[in-house]
């Protein structure tokens, strides 16, 4: 009995060490919950396979994806954001701005500089949300106005590609101030006769929505992108009503005319350069600016 009963047992497999799974080796689309490999994400700019969600886009993979390899040279990267308020809570403004620094590789939540895009020299300014939320201070609003400035000055088209969660509060006042200071710098750029493109990105919220952000010639947006002001929790508090579906996504605000076309990050590049060749002057391509070459 005895016998048979060991035939039957299963072998015992000799234990070992562990091996455990690198961390963020996979990752899963919040969209369909499908499991992805990290590696092969990035190689489809970050783009899910299965539901094509679009993931965040850090800013210098961005500027990568966008323009001419070895085109871009970034301007104004020496401003980097004080703490005029000397503001304290449960952790100061000062102690985030370097744990931020840190982590994101970042010295802002803006990179801003010139390139090209398919031949065409373009002034372009690209937010991150992983630093601070991409939250406008006034070094981010200082970088998008001069960004603008250097394309009125330097006769180029402007892109802008926002991804933020609003106005950065640690600063206070000083922070919505950018907004107008944003705004009114896209005046001269205009009167240039020069365009702006917008590309609003997840997510693009608030003080960045109600501001430059809102006023390009060319709106476009990544798909499902969350856009708005308010969050949607607060609006629906304050109104006492439902929200219809979808609000505050791209594609409910392309339906009320807010943006002009809603564009698959595969083809973003090529259709801001149709949009550049139809509205930039003729016979103007653009010359790298002179400050390009002195830009720190």
């Amino acid at each position: 009995m005895n016998k048979s009963h060991d035939r039957t047992r299963a072998p015992r497999i000799p234990s070992g060490p562990k091996r455990e799974i690198p961390k963020g080796l996979w990752m899963k689309c919040p969209q369909c919950e499908q499991i992805l490999y990290t590696k092969e994400l990035e190689q489809n700019q970050r783009v899910c396979k299965h539901c094509q969600h679009h993931f965040p886009l850090p800013a210098r993979e961005r500027i990568l994806l966008l323009t001419d390899p070895g085109s871009f040279t970034e301007c104004d990267s020496s401003l980097s954001s004080v703490d005029p308020l000397g503001f304290q809570g449960v952790r100061s403004y000062a102690d985030r701005l370097a744990h931020y620094r840190k982590e994101s590789d970042l010295t802002e939540a803006v990179i801003s500089g010139v390139g090209r895009i398919e031949g065409r020299a373009i002034s372009l300014a690209v937010m991150d949300f992983q630093f601070l939320g991409g939250s406008m201070g006034s070094v981010v609003g200082e970088k998008i106005t001069r960004a603008i400035e250097r394309g009125a000055r330097e006769r180029l088209p402007v892109v802008i590609v926002s991804a933020s969660g609003g106005a950065r509060m640690y600063e206070g006042m000083l922070s919505l101030l950018q907004m107008a200071k944003t705004s009114a710098a896209l005046v001269p750029l205009r009167e240039a006769r020069m365009p702006y493109l917008s590309i609003l990105t997840n997510p693009t919220m608030a003080g960045v929505t109600a501001s430059f952000a809102s006023l390009g010639d060319i709106i476009l947006a990544e798909p499902r992108a969350m856009i708005g002001f308010a969050g949607a929790r607060v609006i629906r508090e304050t109104t006492h009503q439902e929200l219809p579906k979808g609000f505050q996504t791209a594609e409910f605000l392309y339906e009320k005319g807010l943006i002009d076309q809603i564009v698959h990050r595969h083809r973003l590049r090529s259709v801001i350069s149709a949009f550049l060749s139809y509205l930039a002057p003729s016979g103007e391509s653009g010359g790298p600016p002179a400050e390009a070459r002195e830009a720190t």
